[in-house]
């Protein structure tokens, strides 16, 4: 039996134990088993070394359940079963943003970003009370992104002019910590974004993929707005910053900063994303280029 067998089997038996429908169908991609199950519910797996992501997934949604003005899953069970994790959930529905994005008028482009920067204020103020699994040690957390920032970009195939400005750009940009935390999505990008249209209306249906969420800096959100929802794309940046609608240092070298401490942080690959422009050789110059609004 293959693997995939096994993980279907799996989410077979654990949605006949909490009476969801035998409809079981693996979504095709994700970094996890993820299945549709009937209309209604998804169903995720982990493996036994991710208990840290499921929990995390399952605190997020429990504490979401609902406050945002853009749809997320409500946690319907979590728990374990032969060695594996997993979270149920509803389902939502929609095509990916990141799917649709070419066919959608400008103006309402826009609209759709300010959903998200008003949805993502909203989550930012939700109360963290009973959010013990996604606690981190920020300050350390940061200290440790800072110091490998370098060793990371270049194990991920960075090379020179880029690799040897991040430490100089960083002791002037890298933000302070002023002790503000709140619960981060940290992956907010159009393929975690669903849409629906009708009649040539447009509205954000879905914000989902709370596997890795934390605690910590309104900021650190911005490093994967900025690169994988306003894509430099002139004005989307503007429209989030104005549907977020709170104080929040926005400056484009912050937001690269926040870019290259992300845990995720691949710098080659957004450059493979967003080319420079012809003469921009600075990581100052490129900021400019991706992230002023």
């Amino acid at each position: 039996m293959s693997a995939d067998d096994d993980a279907l089997a799996l989410a077979t038996g654990i949605a006949a134990d909490l009476g969801l429908p035998p409809q079981i169908t693996r979504f095709p991609s994700g970094s996890v088993p993820v299945f549709a199950v009937g209309a209604a519910h998804v169903l995720k797996l982990f493996p036994a070394d991710e208990e840290r992501h499921c929990r995390v997934e399952a605190a997020a949604l429990a504490c979401i359940d609902g406050a945002l003005s853009v749809p997320t899953p409500r946690l319907v069970a979590s728990g374990q079963r032969d060695g594996w994790w997993y979270v149920a959930m509803t389902r939502l529905h929609g095509p990916l943003l990141s799917d649709v994005w070419p066919r959608i008028p400008p103006a309402d482009q826009l609209l759709l970003v300010r959903q998200a920067g008003r949805a993502i204020a909203e989550l930012h103020a939700l109360p963290t009370d009973h959010l013990d699994a996604l606690d981190t040690d920020w300050g350390a957390f940061l200290t440790t992104q800072r110091a490998s920032a370098v060793a990371r970009q270049a194990s991920r195939g960075l090379v020179a002019p880029w690799l040897d400005q991040i430490e100089p750009f960083l002791e002037r940009w890298a933000p302070a910590d002023d002790g503000r935390r709140v619960l981060l999505h940290t992956e907010v990008m159009r393929e975690h974004l669903l849409v629906q249209e009708q009649q040539g209306a447009w509205w954000l249906s879905g914000l989902f993929d709370f596997e890795p969420a934390m605690l910590g800096a309104p900021g650190y959100e911005l490093g994967s707005i900025g690169l994988f929802v306003a894509c430099a794309e002139p004005g989307l940046l503007r429209a989030f910053l104005d549907g977020y609608g709170e104080p929040i240092d926005a400056s484009p070298c912050r937001i690269l900063a926040w870019g290259l401490l992300h845990r995720y942080s691949n710098l080659r690959w957004y450059l493979s994303r967003l080319p420079a422009s012809p003469g921009v050789m600075s990581l100052e110059g490129l900021a400019e280029a991706w992230f002023s609004t």
